[in-house]
């Protein structure tokens, strides 16, 4: 599991070149991912979603903009990447650790989180506190890094492992901070593997959907 004080400072170095270097690692790709989540939550008609590991808050604000009537709470531990949220226009964010909420049992319709779970240090303990402060029926939804299918695989590792590192040190300065995303990928559940956690960790009716030839994923799954 990924050490948690090594991961706020690495995410602290590149708050403010973190938004630039993702839409130019992922070819614009993010975008769309956002928007698949996004679709899906719109049809639940939330009044109330919290972001864990908002980051930037590049979901929190697609969500804000695309569903007015749902408030937003945007989470995360680095406090560095939760200012560029907040100047960049997410309207409710706090400084707090995934693992720990500071939020009552049953508070929130829908719980996010978009490339985060893969960098907490206990991904159990993280979903099952997800699980606590949903509304009981309520839906968490995991946007996050997959390894594709071959073909693609293969290509797909060499980019990961080798090209991705190199031009994230170029637009951030920062080439460190991206070393450790491959390996973090490559031990991160995914398909059935995510479903089954989510299972262990008290979820039910999990689906796993494959995006981009399978390089990122959306699981959906509802508080037991």
């Amino acid at each position: 599991m990924p050490d948690p004080t090594y991961v706020r400072n690495a995410f602290a170095r590149i708050a403010d070149r973190y938004v630039l270097t993702n839409h130019v690692l992922s070819m614009g790709m993010d975008f769309w991912w956002r928007h698949v989540v996004t679709k899906r939550i719109k049809l639940l008609k939330p009044k109330t979603l919290m972001d864990v590991a908002s980051g930037t808050g590049d979901l929190a604000l697609k969500i804000q903009d695309e569903i007015p009537d749902c408030e937003v709470t945007a989470t995360d531990f680095c406090k560095e990447m939760l200012d560029h949220a907040s100047s960049r226009g997410v309207r409710k964010t706090l400084v707090a650790d995934a693992l720990d909420l500071p939020f009552p049992d049953d508070g929130f319709d829908v719980v996010t989180v978009a490339f985060g779970l893969r960098n907490m240090a206990d991904y159990p303990l993280a979903l099952k506190e997800m699980r606590r402060v949903l509304k009981p029926g309520g839906s968490l939804f995991i946007l996050d890094f997959s390894l594709p299918p071959q073909p693609f695989c293969a290509p797909y590792r060499l980019y990961l492992h080798h090209v991705l590192p190199k031009l994230a040190g170029l637009l951030t300065g920062q080439k460190d901070a991206y070393e450790y995303l491959g390996g973090s990928i490559e031990r991160f559940p995914s398909g059935d593997a995510m479903i089954a956690l989510l299972s262990e960790t008290g979820f039910a009716d999990g689906t796993s959907t494959p995006l981009t030839f399978g390089v990122v994923s959306v699981y959906g799954a509802v508080k037991a």
